[in-house]
């Protein structure tokens, strides 16, 4: 139930493009596409990645000056420029723009897969490093791979499949507030859309099943206009494998 991790590839050579995709696809990444600059800072903006590629030149806006501005709104996200521009200035020019790698063309494809594979685990926080089996919030805890919560007092409540995904999802991105397309697709994977009222209700259950007092949550929050935020300062969960 892990989310896949999440890749924006910039390239305007539409067969490399789609080349590209694919290997990174069958390797297991969610890969989304731009072939111009303009668009890519639009779905920069909407969505979250876990690793840029960029080719340099490409049509609106290159690639080093897509990535100076990503870097004035996430200093954290790796890139890897993928380009023809092979000059000793063109690669420092790239590392002082911000990224974290600078690959050649032509290049290996296994070079290219292994160095993607580095800078999304340089990138990953240590705690999505590990896979959650359980989590506990006051006095119950989740099972996630058995879609179960266990009481204090001994007893068990059944979880359906999407409340264990989007819990899993929210504890995943704990004090962060998670975007309503970021659940989407996550938890219904784009199959079906449904509506926000649909997500507060998974919400209310939540509250119903972990908060000392509905009416004033300290868990689990909505937050208007932008998505949805699992809070937890206790560090005291270690139930995971990795």
């Amino acid at each position: 139930m892990q989310a896949k991790q999440r890749i924006l590839l910039v390239e305007d050579e539409e067969h490399l493009l789609e080349a590209i995709k694919l290997n990174l696809e069958l390797e297991g990444y969610r890969v989304t596409t731009a072939t111009d600059g303009k668009k890519a800072l639009k779905i920069f903006k909407e969505e979250r990645f876990n690793l840029i590629i960029l080719d340099v030149m490409i049509p609106e806006i290159d690639g080093f000056q897509v990535a100076e501005t990503i870097r004035l709104q996430n200093t954290e996200v790796p890139i890897m420029f993928l380009t023809a521009k092979n000059s000793s200035e063109d690669r420092i020019t790239g590392l002082k723009k911000g990224a974290d790698d600078y690959l050649v063309k032509p290049f290996n494809l296994e070079e290219l897969i292994l160095r993607v594979g580095n800078l999304i685990r340089r990138g990953m926080k240590p705690e999505e490093l590990k896979e959650l089996n359980s989590y506990t919030i006051g006095d119950k805890t989740i099972y996630f791979n058995s879609y179960e919560l266990h009481h204090a007092d001994g007893t068990v409540t059944s979880l359906t499949k999407k409340e264990t995904m989007l819990l899993k999802l929210l504890i995943e991105r704990r004090n962060e507030a998670v975007s309503r397309e970021q659940i989407l697709e996550t938890v219904w994977n784009y199959d079906v859309y449904p509506s926000t009222r649909t997500i507060d209700n998974f919400i209310l259950t939540f509250r119903k099943y972990f908060e000392p007092d509905q009416k004033h949550p300290i868990y689990f929050h909505s937050i208007r206009g932008v998505g949805y935020k699992f809070t937890d300062n206790n560090n005291n969960n270690e139930s995971s494998e990795g």
